[in-house]
């Protein structure tokens, strides 16, 4: 299932992270386990936040994939279910069969 994850990242470990040369590592190795279709990195609501669009098969997957970001980043996650165009368009589609 395509997944949106949205990571804000705590500010005093982002930092620390920054300042000792790990953030780059730690998210080269967060983007080598997800395989997203896209990332993005921006500020939102005042903190460093990651938007990550991948392929979760399971929701069981969910501890290994969003630990580093709670145990390193001390981030706040948020994971939702998400559609991109050709989705959106299979899924009208299938409501009009109905």
């Amino acid at each position: 299932m395509r997944t949106l994850l949205r990571a804000r990242l705590d500010t005093p470990t982002a930092n620390e992270a920054v300042r000792n040369g790990s953030m780059g590592g730690a998210i080269q190795e967060i983007l080598e386990q997800l395989h997203p279709e896209a990332a993005y990195f921006t500020a939102m609501d005042g903190g460093r936040t990651c938007l990550l669009v991948f392929d979760m098969q399971d929701s069981s997957e969910m501890p290994a994939l969003l630990e580093r970001f709670l145990l390193d980043m001390e981030a706040e996650i948020e994971v939702h279910p998400v559609m991109n165009a050709d989705d959106l368009r299979e899924g009208l589609a299938a409501l009009r069969q109905r």
